[in-house]
């Protein structure tokens, strides 16, 4: 039976991981893998087209999705809810390789990939939403992603210099960025609650009310899904 290409790709990746310490997400770490996992480099750019940088991507996907069935089994019924993003935060960040995150930073630092970095924090900020149960369609699904995305990508760089035991002072840099978030939270509401403040931003307020999370294209339309697209 042929292989499937999510199984060349998972091969090839798991290949890569030895070379990245050393030559990063580069095209050598590609050819590397290639040869170690014994694909033809003609065969596996047909699944990792852009070659290091799919693969590199390929590696955020699966930490996301390592982060996820972690979420799934963890018993977070009593957390409460900035404890719960907190949680998911830290979950992405130990299943992941410090080496291959900084290396892969660096890839996405550059002007011609930092599009694809953008796309791969906000993918993960929206599957934490996902996962924890978000339900927002209006344009607190947008602020919600945007403000984790900005928690998230500041965490990873700090995390990249910790050099505390069990990275504490990682955790403890996380709580104070989501306590920042919360102080947000806070004064939107008191905006949108208040009675002087919501005459006084009820233009805004309003224009907002029009905005609504994407939806997903119909099964079997082209197009690229807005929600799910994280490949």
């Amino acid at each position: 039976m042929s292989e499937t290409p999510e199984t060349m790709r998972e091969r090839l990746l798991a290949a890569a991981l030895g070379h990245v310490p050393f030559d990063g997400w580069s095209e050598a770490t590609f050819q590397a893998a290639c040869k170690d996992a014994g694909v033809a480099p003609a065969l596996a750019r047909a699944v990792l087209p852009r070659g290091a940088v799919d693969l590199a991507r390929a590696y955020h996907t699966a930490g996301d999705a390592a982060m996820v069935d972690r979420l799934q089994v963890a018993n977070l019924g009593a957390m409460r809810f900035r404890d719960r993003i907190a949680a998911a935060v830290r979950y992405r960040l130990e299943v992941a390789d410090r080496e291959a995150v900084r290396r892969g930073t660096a890839l996405f630092a550059l002007p011609q990939h930092a599009a694809e970095g953008a796309k791969a924090i906000w993918g993960t900020a929206d599957l934490i939403w996902e996962t924890l149960g978000d339900r927002s369609d209006d344009i607190n699904w947008y602020t919600k992603r945007m403000t984790l995305s900005g928690v998230y990508a500041s965490t990873v760089l700090f995390w990249l210099g910790d050099e505390t035991p069990g990275a504490e002072a990682t955790w403890a840099f996380l709580d104070r960025r989501i306590e920042d978030v919360m102080r947000i939270e806070t004064a939107k509401a008191k905006v949108k609650d208040g009675p002087v403040l919501s005459k006084l931003f009820a233009g805004p307020m309003w224009l907002m009310g029009k905005v609504h999370a994407p939806k997903p294209l119909p099964e079997g339309m082209p197009g690229v899904l807005n929600r799910g697209d994280r490949t």
